[in-house]
């Protein structure tokens, strides 16, 4: 869990399946980043989960993504 993050504001970007495809394309997401995370690999990537989504692809069926620490953008920094 940080604390920093959860409840922030934020816009993340990347790669993904589109949903009912077998293609990938840019997918962008907007929302309230909860503070969880994981770190994945080695070296590991850490992954922050974003909930109340404003913004998401369409046919996108989740409440919720995970978001790579690199491809996150906090908009309600002061």
């Amino acid at each position: 869990m940080d604390p920093e993050r959860a409840g922030r504001r934020a816009e993340c970007d990347g790669g993904g399946l589109v949903m009912g495809s077998h293609y990938a394309a840019r997918q962008e997401f907007t929302g309230t980043l909860t503070g969880e995370y994981y770190d994945e690999g080695d070296p590991p990537w850490r992954w922050y989960k974003m909930i109340d989504l404003t913004r998401k692809p369409n046919a996108y069926p989740f409440v919720s993504v995970w978001c790579e620490a690199d491809s996150l953008f906090l908009i309600d920094e002061d």
